[in-house]
């Protein structure tokens, strides 16, 4: 029977609804709040010591005890330092999808369970569980999945495709039917409406609302570079690193017909190769290799490593439409996405992240993605070959 949990309150409106609705249920709540960035050795400040005070606030007004918990030195290490080696190679990372695989479902949670001794814990993310967005149905013999949550434009299972398949058995998700104009109205209802009306955070927390290109630099040296046509080979402009660029962004060089793309980047080189127009083939794929994935469905899991293809749907940014897809396994145990229909600036370094219709099977790294005008090459190849 599960009584205690332990719920991450962030000073945010999400966590603080859900251990509301965790002790109108009757759990035994305890709050933690995760510290992951030392701002005071920052130039870049997070939110931190705001949000801690409204963690605080929020935990008095609920009756719920709160206490602190530090990983700054984990977080450098599993995530941050991460972040700064993949903008290093040209790759561009996605630190929310290490921070919940690493910090939050791995160490928070050992934390919460084997040293708190708590039998489950919650977290405000808008997602859902198999067994219950309360465990009510949990038992043993039950794989847990992660489903989609009633409200698909806050659908956060994208930033939870890459968490160990296990931590599910035991996460709560009280916020999987609601609608955050539900949470929200809430929140006023019972008195939390500080929290309601303030400010959601958005992008990247360590870098806060600084450029991008200002922050990093402070971390990795630039090097100037040239842009190559991709089409060409003309060097048509000079950059100050490559990571301060990503695959699809405008370049805003002057002097040409029509604006370049960044449609590749070399980093033993350290060019930058561009394509002309926003819709160049270059620019576009419909074939993608990954790493291994991380599975949250063991069921399909089996149905790939028994048939060698899994039909499903396929996202690598979480606002964007779910894409029909084929993923294959060769006899090397190598994995590649089909898409069913190119799509735009696929990026080295970002995570596919694979659905049904109703569950995140899982994701996995994204290696390479092959242009789209490379793929209709090789089709156009393998039909010559047939034809001879």
């Amino acid at each position: 029977m599960i009584r205690n949990v332990v719920v991450g309150v962030s000073g945010g409106v999400d966590s603080a609804v859900s251990a509301h609705l965790l002790r109108e249920r009757g759990f035994n709540v305890l709050g933690v709040f995760m510290r992951n960035w030392d701002e005071m050795d920052e130039v870049g400040r997070c939110s931190g010591e705001a949000d801690l005070r409204d963690a605080e606030w929020a935990c008095r007004r609920l009756g719920v005890e709160l206490r602190q918990v530090n990983y700054v030195r984990e977080y450098w290490t599993a995530v941050f330092s991460q972040f700064l080696e993949d903008y290093q190679q040209g790759l561009t990372p996605n630190p929310d999808i290490l921070c919940n695989r690493h910090i939050k479902f791995d160490l928070f949670h050992k934390h919460a369970l084997e040293n708190l001794g708590y039998d489950a814990v919650a977290t405000g993310h808008y997602a859902r569980n198999s067994l219950g967005n309360f465990l009510e149905s949990n038992t043993p013999q039950k794989e847990a999945r992660l489903l989609i949550p009633a409200d698909a434009f806050k659908d956060q299972t994208f930033f939870l495709a890459g968490i160990p398949r296990n931590s599910l058995q035991r996460t709560m998700f009280p916020l999987g039917d609601f609608q955050k104009s539900q949470v929200k109205a809430l929140a006023t209802k019972i008195g939390l409406q500080r929290l309601a009306n303030k400010k959601e955070s958005t992008g990247i927390c360590f870098v806060g609302k600084r450029n991008f290109k200002e922050f990093i630099r402070e971390y990795i040296t630039s090097k100037n570079g040239p842009f190559v046509d991709i089409d060409s080979g003309a060097v048509v402009g000079h950059h100050e690193g490559i990571h301060q660029w990503t695959v699809g962004q405008r370049c805003r060089l002057s002097s040409f017909l029509q604006p370049y793309f960044v449609a590749k980047k070399g980093a033993s080189s350290n060019t930058i190769y561009v394509a002309a127009g926003h819709v160049h083939p270059a620019l576009f794929s419909t074939q993608i290799h990954i790493d291994p994935p991380n599975w949250l469905c063991s069921e399909s899991q089996r149905r790939l490593l028994e048939m060698g293809v899994l039909r499903c749907r396929f996202r690598f940014q979480h606002t964007k439409p779910l894409v029909g897809c084929c993923m294959k396994i060769s006899p090397e145990n190598n994995f590649q996405v089909q898409l069913d229909a190119p799509l735009r600036a696929i990026t080295p370094g970002q995570y596919a992240v694979f659905y049904d219709e109703t569950a995140c099977l899982g994701s996995a790294r994204i290696l390479s993605a092959d242009p789209l005008k490379k793929s209709i090459e090789a089709q156009q190849t393998q039909v010559g070959n047939l034809v001879s």
